[in-house]
């Protein structure tokens, strides 16, 4: 089994917490950055020699392409597992979102670049790698807040909505090949680089309304993500996973 895993948009955040997730269940991991050097390079170090970055902005398909090829000569074979995790920059904080008013189409449009475009940019590199293996593993990361739009994040929840129905299609399309496609959903995540704008006292009533009484950890939400990468769940694709504590029911 080939277990080797592509993680766009790790070098920080949930994307680096979902990359040491796999090195520890024995994974190797390709690191996917493209701002974030620094935080990349520091966080292959640390994984070891079964991890290494590599920078492409997954909008630009040609990008995509030479860094597949550079991940090949540096692991001897393309990943079979991708996950695809990489957002637009975004605070997550309600008070300083945009209203249905106010909210310009530039500012969807750049979250749909990078979480659709980018995504679909990764898989039509992978796929037919996949083909020729008979074996392969997307997995999208999502939000609850297309199931609760409780917070006017809308950029955001309609790209990740966007996702969820590629998440499906796809999945019915690749499915023969033995590609599996599905979407792991977090809530309010404690804490990544987004979320660290997000006032205590919100996390505090997530935490009271959620049935475990906790915020869900970025650790929570990774460890669910290589569940998906793993035999055990050979038999699902097309689902939306989420991983926040039973606040919203799927």
């Amino acid at each position: 089994m080939n277990k080797l895993v592509l993680v766009s948009g790790a070098g920080r955040g949930l994307g680096a917490s979902i990359a040491e997730s796999f090195i520890e269940s024995g994974y190797r991991v390709a690191i996917n950055y493209s701002s974030s050097k620094e935080k990349a390079e520091e966080l292959s170090a640390r994984l070891g020699d079964s991890a290494e970055s590599f920078k492409a902005d997954i909008r630009d398909a040609d990008q995509v392409l030479g860094m597949c090829d550079e991940i090949h000569s540096h692991f001897g074979v393309y990943p079979a597992v991708l996950i695809n995790n990489a957002m637009a920059n975004y605070v997550f904080n309600g008070d300083l979102r945009k209203k249905a008013e106010e909210i310009s189409w530039k500012e969807m449009q750049d979250h749909i670049d990078v979480t659709i475009k980018g995504s679909l940019n990764l898989i039509q590199t992978l796929v037919p790698k996949m083909k020729e293996e008979k074996f392969g593993r997307v997995i999208n990361i999502g939000t609850n807040l297309v199931q609760n739009p409780v917070v006017p994040y809308h950029d955001y929840t309609i790209a990740k909505g966007g996702l969820l129905a590629l998440t499906r299609t796809f999945a019915k399309d690749l499915g023969q090949y033995g590609i599996t496609v599905n979407m792991v959903s977090g809530g309010l995540l404690k804490v990544t680089d987004a979320s660290a704008a997000t006032p205590d006292e919100v996390f505090e009533a997530i935490a009271q309304m959620t049935p475990l009484q906790k915020v869900t950890t970025v650790k929570d939400l990774a460890d669910a993500v290589v569940f998906f990468a793993s035999d055990a769940s050979r038999a699902i694709t097309g689902q939306n996973l989420t991983v926040d504590g039973g606040l919203t029911f799927n």
